[in-house]
């Protein structure tokens, strides 16, 4: 089969792959009808996130149809239309039992790797280095799912792909970045980033009934689809967040503060994140954390920073001191996927929400390692690039 390739730093190829086979009788093969590029996957790209090995098959938004079953998956059947969440969870341990399924304890297959990185291993994840198992990813024409009798989301009432696709890892990201919040209907949210993931929390935190919902990014196609879903907006290049946010909230900063952005914060004109830049070069620092300390410094006092922005390894000079002192609560995690699909699909079947809207582009797969570089490079205003077989 073909498939997107990770074989070094911005090196993405369109490869020839072995086809996936059942290797436990809870597996299922699925024959993927659309995939997408991701945010995180730019981590990828980028060289920033260890565990990656030359080969490895990239991607974790996907859904397809079922075109072989093992013998103990008793849910799912071959011609089944199903949308994978990114989290590979059992539906057995404790954690999985408590509906926290991207901790699960039995999924990662390198719990010893991950162990040695994190202090415990968390779940097995589609396409994301091998500290989190080594799975091959959704960017392929075929993809084996394990634990496939918990994990996929049957889709059976007509909806389109690209209305459904996003169950599977961003709109519940969105979500749950949200729901940590614990949004009151006197609450201004604050959403750092408004790329795929911050898209879905301004329409989250809109439905969850915050009273103000304010946007932060730079690239005027996103901040002009915030201002559709009903946020306020700032411009980060040619304005003081800090200050803004002041304006919007008579002096006292917003209740609630969400950092979509995560490891690659790109804040050229912030001397902090020039700093950041710096020792990333010389291998001092992992991760450029600007927006983490921005939030710190802009959320009100007994506030909640909500963090779906994914961290792969080491910051430096965070403000722990104003956290400390101010009192902030930190909720952060990989998505608990499968914790909010059931809701979320009767959401997008009643018409409260559409996922296709982020769409910006569709191409085929074989463009794949061409999107990779637009998306990272050209910006082009890029919010979710779709891949077709």
């Amino acid at each position: 089969m073909k498939a997107l390739c990770w074989h070094g730093k911005k090196d993405v190829r369109y490869d020839s792959v072995p086809d996936p086979r059942i290797e436990d009788p809870r597996d299922v093969i699925v024959k993927v009808t659309s995939c997408a590029i991701c945010g995180s996957d730019l981590h990828l790209y980028d060289g920033f996130m260890m565990g990656m090995e030359s080969g490895d098959i990239l991607g974790h938004e996907f859904m397809g149809e079922v075109v072989e079953v093992g013998s103990a998956d008793h849910k799912l059947k071959v011609g089944d239309r199903v949308v994978v969440p990114f989290t590979i969870c059992c539906g057995e341990c404790e954690q999985c039992r408590r509906g926290n399924f991207s901790v699960c304890e039995r999924s990662n297959r390198n719990q010893a790797l991950a162990e040695k990185m994190l202090g415990h291993a968390t779940a097995g994840l589609f396409g994301y280095t091998h500290l989190t198992g080594g799975y091959a990813g959704g960017q392929a024409e075929y993809v084996r799912v394990p634990f496939a009798d918990v994990g996929p989301v049957k889709v059976d009432n007509g909806l389109a792909d690209d209305q459904v696709l996003f169950l599977g890892d961003i709109l519940p990201t969105g979500w749950q970045a949200a729901v940590q919040c614990d949004i009151q209907p006197t609450d201004t949210v604050a959403i750092w980033g408004a790329g795929p993931v911050g898209q879905f929390a301004i329409r989250s935190a809109v439905l969850l009934g915050a009273r103000q919902v304010i946007a932060i990014d730079r690239v005027p196609e996103r901040l002009s689809m915030a201002r559709a879903a009903g946020a306020i907006t700032i411009d980060f290049e040619y304005e003081s967040v800090l200050d803004r946010l002041k304006d919007f909230t008579a002096g006292k900063g917003p209740e609630k503060c969400i950092d979509a952005v995560g490891m690659e914060a790109h804040a050229t004109q912030s001397l902090d994140a020039l700093y950041d830049r710096a020792k990333q070069a010389v291998m001092l620092e992992t991760d450029r954390p600007h927006v983490l300390r921005e939030m710190i410094y802009a959320c009100r006092p007994a506030g909640i920073l909500s963090v779906p922005g994914v961290y792969g390894g080491f910051i430096d000079k965070m403000p722990f001191g104003a956290m400390m002192n101010k009192g902030l609560t930190l909720r952060t995690g990989q998505t608990h996927v499968n914790r909010w699909t059931e809701d979320l699909l009767n959401r997008i079947i009643e018409g409260q929400i559409d996922p296709s809207f982020v769409v910006t582009h569709t191409v085929s797969l074989a463009d794949g390692p061409e999107m990779y570089k637009t998306f990272r490079d050209k910006k082009d205003g890029c919010v979710k690039v779709i891949l077709t077989p």
